[in-house]
C-alpha cells in the first residue's frame, strides 16, 4: 500500500435519513462503505420524519460502525486511524446531533484527531473521491434538499453562483410523485417511467429559462404539473409516463440553462454534479452531449456516490485535515452550515 493510503479515514454521515460509515486510505482508496437506509421507513410518509429519523440513526449507528471497521480490517482503531471526520452540516439538527456525538465520543476515546465536515462540500467530493480531480471547477450540487451551483477556485475556497429560489429539484419530483401516487423517493421511480413516455407531451414550463441569472425555482413548475395532472384525472387515468417524462424535461433543461450560464459566465470548462438527482439518466445524458459539444470536461461520480454517503464525506475530511483544519470536542452540529 502507498505510503498515502496508510493513513485511514473514519467517516461518519448523519444529515438526513442514511446512516453511513466509510474508512477510506489516503485521498480515494475506500477500504469500507457502509450504509444503512431509512427509505422504507419514511416513505409510509411520504417524506422524511425528522425525529424517525434521529432514532434510527441512534439504533443503526455502532453496528455499522463495527461492520464497517471489520470490513476494513480495523482491528486497533487507536494505532490504526488518523483521522475522524464527520458531517456536522447542514442537516437535520437531530440526525446531525447522533453522528457528531458518535465521532466526539470516538475521537476523545480513542485519541484520534477529530473534523467536522460540511456535507455540501462532500458533496463536491463524491467526484474527488472516484478520479483525480484539479480545481477550479463548477460544481452543480443537485438533490432532495439542495439545487446550488458552485464555483471551485480551489479546495476550501468556494463561490456560491447560484441557487433555487424556493424547493429544490428533487424536493419537486417527490412532491410530484406523491400528486401521482408513486412513492418516495420520487426522483428514481419518475426517472424510470419517463424512460417509456412522450417528453414533449406536454408543454410545461421551463423554470427562469429567459432568466440571465444563474438561478433556480421550481415551485411553478411543481404547480403547473400538479395542475396538469388534475385535469388530466378529470378525463380518466392520467398518462403517467408522459407526465413524467414531460415534467422531467423542464427540470433537466432549467438545470442545463444555467450550467451553461455559469460556464459562459465564468469561463471555467470543468464541470462535476453531485446529489441525488445526479443519478437521473436524462440529466446525465444530457450532460454528457452538452460537455461533448462544448468541449467541457464533464465530472459524474457513480451513482452510488451520488446519494448522502460517507466515504464523500471522508474524502472531504482528508483534503481538509491535509489543509491544515482540524476541530475539537466543542464541535457542534449546524443544521444551516454554509461554506461560501
Amino acid at each position: 500500500m502507498p505510503e498515502e493510503e496508510k493513513f485511514i479515514t473514519l467517516a461518519i454521515e448523519t444529515s438526513c435519513d442514511d446512516t453511513a460509515v466509510a474508512l477510506l486510505g489516503g485521498a480515494r482508496k475506500v477500504l469500507a462503505d457502509s450504509i444503512s437506509s431509512q427509505i422504507d421507513s419514511h416513505s409510509a410518509y411520504g417524506g422524511v420524519v425528522p425525529e424517525l429519523a434521529s432514532r434510527m440513526h441512534q439504533e443503526a449507528m455502532l453496528p455499522l460502525l463495527e461492520s464497517a471497521l471489520a470490513q476494513a480490517g480495523v482491528k486497533n482503531p487507536r494505532e490504526e486511524l488518523g483521522l475522524i471526520a464527520v458531517t456536522a452540516g447542514p442537516g437535520l439538527i437531530g440526525s446531525l446531533m447522533v453522528g457528531v456525538m458518535t465521532a466526539k465520543a470516538l475521537s476523545q476515546g480513542w485519541g484520534v484527531p477529530l473534523l467536522g465536515v460540511n456535507h455540501l462540500e462532500g458533496h463536491i467530493f463524491a467526484n474527488a473521491a472516484s478520479e483525480e480531480l484539479v480545481p477550479p471547477f463548477i460544481s452543480l450540487i443537485v438533490s432532495g434538499g439542495h439545487t446550488e451551483v458552485v464555483l471551485a477556485r480551489a479546495f476550501g475556497d468556494y463561490e456560491l453562483l447560484g441557487t433555487t429560489r424556493d424547493d429544490a429539484a428533487g424536493e419537486a419530483y417527490d412532491k410530484i410523485s406523491k400528486v401521482l401516487g408513486l412513492g418516495y423517493p420520487g426522483g428514481p421511480v419518475i426517472d424510470r417511467l419517463a424512460a417509456s413516455g412522450d417528453a414533449y407531451a406536454f408543454d410545461l414550463p421551463v423554470p427562469l429559462a429567459s432568466t440571465r441569472e444563474i438561478e433556480f425555482s421550481f415551485s411553478g413548475l411543481k404547480t403547473a404539473a400538479m395542475t396538469l395532472i388534475e385535469k388530466e384525472s378529470e378525463r380518466g387515468a392520467p398518462p403517467v409516463a408522459d407526465i413524467c417524462a414531460s415534467f422531467q424535461r423542464a427540470v433537466v433543461e432549467s438545470l442545463l440553462k444555467k450550467i451553461t450560464l455559469a460556464v459562459k459566465t465564468t469561463g471555467v470548462k470543468r464541470l462535476t454534479v453531485s446529489g441525488g438527482v445526479a443519478a437521473n439518466s436524462a440529466l446525465r445524458a444530457a450532460l454528457e452531449k452538452y460537455s461533448a459539444e462544448k468541449s467541457i470536461e464533464l465530472f459524474l461520480p457513480p451513482r452510488k456516490m451520488c446519494t448522502d454517503n460517507a466515504v464523500m464525506i471522508a474524502a472531504a475530511g482528508y483534503n481538509s485535515y491535509m489543509r491544515g483544519n482540524l476541530s475539537d470536542l466543542r464541535l457542534t452540529p449546524n443544521p444551516s452550515w454554509s461554506i461560501w
